[in-house]
């Protein structure tokens, strides 16, 4: 056989193989364009735990009962029965001030009081006079032995002397007074404790001269009940809605680092304060103090947990958040099948709603990667925590591939003003873990 022959029954079969080299070729240029289209996400799959939502705030501590304790007379302190931390009784003197002008008022007030029933007395006898004078000469006048001016001359000093006599009495009763006024000013001199509790503060020293002329001065503040005391915090207007009384919460303290206290809103006051521009409401904590750790002017980092999931599946937010670039927004009614334990597909859960407490569900979509491709999935959602949000119920599973970002084709993260970030995944990515 030539070569000639040889080439010419070779020619078909190379072509042939020339052809399905370049067409295989061309397939997979191809097929690397469309891939290198493809945008590359970062993905996580939905994870399992308890989530809770919480609201914080600072507050105070104080008694639930504090009594500032004043003298409502002037004088010097003359003797102290009471000091920083002492336990007092109701009644208890813990305090006494010097009474010696007190005393000279009362004598004064004394004497002024009998000098009035002394002209009491004197005024009586003077109307008993006047009354047998105006007889004696109305029975003249009646026998023709007096005349008509005499009698109007008696009733008159009759009449006159009934006004002195009432005159007096005013007097008496006003001297009783003053008389009364200055034995309480003298009893004033000595300070009793008004509650049972414990000295919080002391103002005075012995030998100080308080003066009461404008207001009460402060000697003793008391507190009535250390073990049982009180948390007055400030709750934004945004959050006061969510509080209820009854909650508990936990709250710390710089004094006991790392120990948590317990507490119960006993109530929440409708009078507004404005803090920095935010208006705030008090909420007032019940806290036991047993063991006497908290002491008051403490300041409180309270955390109230207004809503609570358990067992829930978890994504992180930043998948709520997440939208592909030109995506349309998905519409259609709220549809997809329930996660394990969840309520019927095809209409809006309610099965979680006790357990939510005060979450309220909301309808979203997350983008999970199915397929190389991102796909919408609605979702209902329940309670977060800012980082992490319940799934409640739809078409979202544990196994899904849920896109939290969007990567860039060089592999950086496509983040706001080009700063790099992770490398690139297609579907792979971290397990478990939120953003």
């Amino acid at each position: 056989m030539t070569v000639s022959s040889v080439v010419r029954r070779l020619l078909p079969w190379a072509l042939a193989l020339g052809v399905a080299g370049g067409s295989a070729a061309g397939y997979a240029a191809y097929k690397r364009k469309q891939l290198a289209a493809q945008p590359a996400y970062r993905t996580v799959k939905p994870t399992r735990g308890d989530v809770s939502a919480k609201v914080t705030a600072t507050g105070t501590l104080s008694a639930r009962v504090t009594v500032q304790v004043g003298s409502q007379v002037s004088g010097r302190v003359q003797e102290l029965f009471a000091d920083f931390n002492s336990q007092v009784k109701k009644g208890q003197v813990i305090a006494r001030l010097d009474a010696r002008l007190l005393q000279a008022a009362l004598g004064r007030a004394r004497a002024s009081h009998a000098q009035a029933r002394g002209q009491l007395t004197k005024a009586r006898a003077n109307l008993a006079q006047a009354e047998r004078s105006l007889a004696r000469v109305t029975q003249l006048a009646q026998q023709g032995l007096a005349g008509t001016a005499e009698v109007e001359t008696a009733s008159t000093a009759a009449e006159t002397a009934r006004a002195d006599v009432a005159v007096a009495k005013g007097s008496v009763e006003a001297a009783a007074a003053s008389l009364a006024e200055a034995r309480v000013n003298v009893d004033l001199t000595t300070i009793v404790s008004p509650i049972d509790g414990i000295v919080l503060s002391r103002s005075v020293d012995v030998g100080q001269t308080v003066a009461a002329s404008l207001q009460a001065p402060v000697l003793f503040t008391i507190a009535q009940d250390l073990q049982a005391i009180q948390v007055d915090t400030y709750i934004s207007e945004a959050d006061v809605g969510k509080l209820r009384p009854g909650l508990e919460e936990t709250f710390t303290v710089d004094a006991h680092t790392g120990q948590r206290f317990k507490g119960t809103i006993r109530d929440i006051r409708n009078a507004s304060q404005t803090v920095q521009n935010v208006v705030t409401y008090d909420a007032v904590l019940d806290v036991q103090n047993e063991e006497l750790k908290l002491k008051p002017g403490m300041t409180a980092n309270v955390t109230f947990v207004v809503a609570e999931a358990r067992d829930a599946l978890l994504v992180p937010n930043a998948a709520l958040r997440f939208r592909p670039p030109n995506a349309p927004t998905p519409s259609g009614s709220w549809s997809g099948r329930p996660r394990a334990g969840g309520p019927p597909a095809g209409g809006p859960p309610g099965g979680g709603a006790a357990r939510r407490q005060a979450g309220e569900s909301t309808r979203k979509t997350v983008w999970v990667q199915r397929g190389g491709a991102a796909t919408p999935v609605r979702v209902e959602t329940g309670v977060t925590d800012g980082s992490n949000t319940e799934i409640v119920s739809g078409g979202l599973s544990a196994d899904d591939e849920v896109i939290v970002e969007a990567l860039s084709d060089s592999g950086a993260v496509a983040r706001p003003g080009g700063l790099p970030g992770m490398t690139p995944t297609h579907g792979g990515g971290p397990r478990g873990r939120g953003f």
